[in-house]
């Protein structure tokens, strides 16, 4: 456990090489610290030592009321000062890429580079439909985020609650709004041991985190991606409903110098595939 500046409890886990390169993954949503991630052999292999971490109100980590994107920052500096680590670098994954970005934006001093896979954009990118191509579920639960709090803590609440007792009513739920290469994904049979874990310690203790990430991501993130002077690394499967890929291609033409990569026919959960590529690359 870390104590964040306001005293915020922060809940931590570091795997790999102790002594390898510092990479903060950055859960999705919902997710945990907990969450999917290469075995430690790899990360051994890659030399990365890897540090996540709970985002306030999932698992252990103590609610943020009223956080913003950009409070990952402060979170993320708050860990690295408790680990000793001048310097590291931020991969985050759908929820989780938001996070990471405001971490490049707003720490160029310690940030040496900044991966996302399947992330979103800002609320209010210029020029992007932020609704299009996305699922129906996805569409109404924004919706309903940026119509007030009120609106979908009720029902996010319950829905977290028959997940906690049940992670797989979860992947089973999506399943309609899977594409063919998203089924073949999540049918690992050690994959979905490690999303079913993530999802139980992610409700721990309610749905605080996923409330509070749905309206953050649909409120000011605090910060522009403009403003990153990192080395960027972006992708995203062209089929992705969850996630849209013109998220990621705007993100692409925004963010100075950002290296975009889509890939045809890989959809949301292909992101468990490129994780190691794109592990190597932030560690490198």
């Amino acid at each position: 456990m870390v104590k964040a500046p306001d005293g915020r409890a922060l809940a931590v886990e570091s795997l790999g090489d102790p002594r390898g390169r510092p990479v903060f993954l950055l859960h999705g949503m919902p997710g945990s610290r907990v969450g999917p991630h290469p075995r430690s052999t790899v990360l051994y292999r890659l030399g990365v030592r890897l540090i996540s971490y709970d985002r306030p109100g999932y698992g252990d980590s103590t609610r943020q009321f009223g956080r913003r994107v950009s409070a990952a920052a402060a979170d993320v500096r708050a860990i690295a000062d408790d680990l000793k680590l001048d310097g590291f670098a931020v991969l985050g994954r759908s929820g989780g890429g938001p996070h990471a970005l405001a971490c490049a934006a707003l720490l160029p001093q310690r940030v040496s580079r900044v991966a996302v896979l399947v992330g979103l954009a800002p609320r209010n990118a210029a020029g992007l439909d932020w609704y299009a191509g996305m699922t129906p579920s996805n569409v109404h639960a924004y919706q309903e985020a940026e119509r007030g709090h009120g609106r979908i803590a009720d029902a996010m609440e319950f829905r977290s609650r028959q997940i906690k007792d049940d992670p797989v009513r979860l992947l089973n739920g999506l399943r309609p709004e899977l594409s063919p290469t998203d089924r073949e994904v999540v049918a690992d049979n050690g994959l979905r041991r490690m999303l079913q874990s993530n999802y139980r310690e992610a409700f721990r203790h309610g749905a605080d985190g996923w409330i509070d990430d749905v309206l953050a991501f649909t409120a000011d993130w605090g910060f522009k991606v403009e403003d990153i002077a990192v080395p960027s690394w972006l992708w995203h499967g062209t089929d992705d409903q969850f996630s849209p890929v013109e998220h990621s291609r705007w993100l692409g033409d925004h963010i100075p110098g950002a290296e975009l990569f889509l890939e045809p026919g890989a959809a949301h959960f292909g992101a468990f595939r490129v994780l190691t590529t794109a592990l190597a690359w932030a560690a490198g």
